[in-house]
C-alpha cells in the first residue's frame, strides 16, 4: 500500500465521526420526527401564522402560509420580519436552500426555504413576493420529486442527515456532496468529506455547480468495494474565472462494507483547479 493509500485510510478513520453534527455542548443533536408534506399541509393550514427557526444561527422571525398545494407558499408578517429574514441571508435575497425549523405552538417540523421573493405577495411587509418552504415529500410546482437541497436541508433539521448518508449507495453520496457545495452548506459536505477543508473561502468562490452527468452502477456491482473512481462531468461557475467544465474522476472510500462512503475532497479540488483559486 502507497505513502498516499495510508494516509488516506488513517484519515478517514480519524474523521469517521462528524463533529460539524454536534453542539457546543458536544452533545449530538435529538433525532426529530419528519412528518410528511400530507400532514403538515393540514398542520398549517392556508392563511396560519408561525415561527421560522433558521438552523445555522437561530434568528427567528414569523411568516404566514397564503398559498402552496405541493410546498407552503408563505411571507414575512411583517418588515420586521422580513429584515430578519433578509439578514440570515447576509442581506441578499438568494435561492439558495437553508434547514429550519418550524414552529406552531409546541408543534416543531424539520423543514427546508430559500430566500427569493417571487411571485405575488399580499402583505404589507416590504418583501416582494412569496418565498417557499419545503417539508418531507414536497416538491416543486414542476416536479414530482422532492428537490435534492431541499431533501437534504430537511434532514440536516431534523438531525438525521447523517445516518441518511450512511447507506451503501455511493451516487447518493456524490449528489449530496455537489448540493451541499451548491448550496454552501458546511454540515453536509463535512458529512460526507473524508478530509476537512476550507470551506469558508472554497464557498466564496464558488459561485453555482451541477453535475451534469454520472455513469452509475448497478448498487450490487459495487457492494463488495472498498474504493471507488466514478466519472462524472461538473459545470462550474467560478468567481473571477467564470465557467468551467470537469470531466473526470470523484474517488470515494471507506474503511469497510459496512462504513459510510466518503469523498476525497482534496484530489477532487485539485483536480478541478480549486486549490489555486483558495491561495
Amino acid at each position: 500500500m502507497t505513502t498516499k493509500w495510508i494516509a488516506i485510510w488513517v484519515t478517514l478513520f480519524l474523521l469517521s465521526t462528524d463533529f460539524s453534527l454536534f453542539s457546543k455542548t458536544g452533545k449530538a443533536a435529538k433525532p426529530m420526527d419528519m412528518p410528511s408534506w400530507e400532514k403538515v399541509n393540514i398542520i398549517l393550514p392556508k392563511y396560519s401564522k408561525f415561527t421560522v427557526i433558521d438552523t445555522e444561527t437561530r434568528m427567528k422571525f414569523r411568516v404566514q402560509r397564503r398559498a402552496g398545494s405541493r410546498h407552503a407558499d408563505v411571507q414575512p408578517l411583517t418588515s420586521h420580519d422580513t429584515k430578519i429574514m433578509k439578514k440570515i441571508y447576509n442581506g441578499k435575497w438568494s435561492w439558495r436552500r437553508r434547514s429550519i425549523i418550524v414552529q406552531n405552538g409546541k408543534v416543531k417540523i424539520p423543514g427546508s426555504m430559500h430566500g427569493m421573493p417571487h411571485g405575488a405577495g399580499a402583505l404589507k411587509n416590504n418583501f416582494p413576493g412569496h418565498f417557499c418552504i419545503h417539508f418531507y415529500g414536497s416538491t416543486t410546482h414542476r416536479t414530482n420529486h422532492m428537490d435534492l437541497s431541499h431533501k437534504l436541508m430537511i434532514l440536516k433539521a431534523a438531525g438525521r442527515l447523517e445516518s441518511h448518508l450512511a447507506g451503501p449507495d455511493p451516487y447518493e453520496v456524490v449528489n449530496a456532496y455537489i448540493a451541499g457545495l451548491k448550496e454552501k452548506d458546511r454540515t453536509i459536505v463535512s458529512v460526507v468529506s473524508m478530509q476537512p477543508a476550507n470551506w469558508t473561502d472554497l464557498f466564496r468562490v464558488i459561485e453555482a455547480v451541477r453535475i451534469s452527468h454520472m455513469t452509475v452502477l448497478p448498487i450490487e456491482d459495487v457492494s463488495q468495494e472498498l474504493n471507488l473512481s466514478i466519472p462524472v462531468q461538473v459545470d462550474w461557475f467560478i468567481k473571477g474565472v467564470g465557467a468551467k467544465k470537469f470531466r473526470g474522476n470523484i474517488e470515494l472510500i471507506r474503511v469497510s462494507h459496512t462504513d459510510p462512503w466518503k469523498i476525497d475532497t482534496l484530489s477532487f479540488l485539485e483536480k478541478n483547479e480549486l486549490m489555486e483559486q483558495l491561495q
